[in-house]
């Protein structure tokens, strides 16, 4: 999951504006440029953006800025602490092509998609694991990206002595803990990881990988696994998240497919992976 989800950003002070005798909303969205998309992305963390805009967020922004007749430019900057910050907050970009659903560090548009983290294995491996109770993960090493929310579940199952963990706050121009994490799993050093839906998916749909994936569920009092995704925009910008809302709307069916053409896990409102 983008880094950005679950790490703050200062909060862009906004009580300047009152001084005008203009109405907020008029200043606002007159602040959003007319001429262009300007999508704030990481230039190297595919399955979502890179610089040569082979992402499926990437695509989706090419769909959207097709959709508002805008060209679509970039920002780039890694999904570190600190992205928000750096870019839509500092008005360089306009739209965050991906963030939870809810989100504080942002205005978040209706949501598009719904996934999951999931548990990943071979599966020539014959191992046949639908849940992570299943008493034959205490005998096998598990892969997980440290401080995500299935650490939480590994440690309520008493399953941390048997973890391979992978870094979470990296500089993807030169590290992808993911991808490395799929690796080892391919190369026996890893059984199961527990993995970001997303990244899971790609790597098995993009490389043909025999890995079976299996949704993780939600434990009451743990924090939660599944979520809604979104697009992020600045707070009071209402006609901008208006518009972007629109065309997420017009244009649901083509950004479905490119999800799907990608391998993103999707679920169903009661939660099932949709096959």
């Amino acid at each position: 999951m983008p880094i950005h989800i679950f790490l703050s950003a200062a909060v862009i002070g906004l009580a300047g504006l009152g001084l005008f005798s203009v109405p907020l909303r008029a200043q606002t969205s007159d602040l959003v440029p007319s001429d262009q998309l300007r999508v704030c992305a990481d230039p190297n963390n595919l399955p979502f953006s890179n610089e040569k805009g082979e992402g499926f967020e990437n695509k989706i922004a090419e769909i959207l800025g097709q959709d508002l007749k805008l060209p679509v430019t970039y920002v780039w900057f890694p999904q570190v602490i600190g992205f928000v910050r750096n870019t839509l907050q500092a008005r360089r970009c306009d739209l965050i092509i991906g963030t939870v659903a809810g989100d504080d560090l942002v205005q978040t548009t209706n949501p598009y998609y719904y996934t999951s983290y999931v548990m990943i294995y071979r599966t020539d491996k014959g191992l046949n694991i639908t849940t992570i109770a299943d008493e034959k993960l205490k005998s096998l090493t598990i892969g997980v990206v440290a401080g995500t929310p299935p650490s939480d579940l590994l440690v309520r199952h008493s399953l941390m002595g048997h973890v391979h963990p992978y870094a979470l706050m990296v500089d993807t121009r030169y590290e992808s803990p993911t991808r490395q994490m799929i690796q080892d799993i391919m190369d026996g050093k890893v059984d199961v990881g527990m993995l970001w839906g997303p990244f899971a998916g790609y790597y098995v749909q993009h490389d043909k990988l025999p890995l079976t994936l299996v949704p993780l569920e939600n434990e009451p009092g743990a924090p939660r696994l599944d979520y809604h995704i979104a697009m992020g925009v600045r707070a009071n910008e209402p006609d901008w998240r208006r518009k972007i809302n629109e065309a997420i709307l017009k244009e649901h069916d083509a950004i479905v497919a490119v999800l799907k053409n990608y391998g993103v896990p999707l679920l169903d409102e009661q939660g099932k992976l949709i096959q």
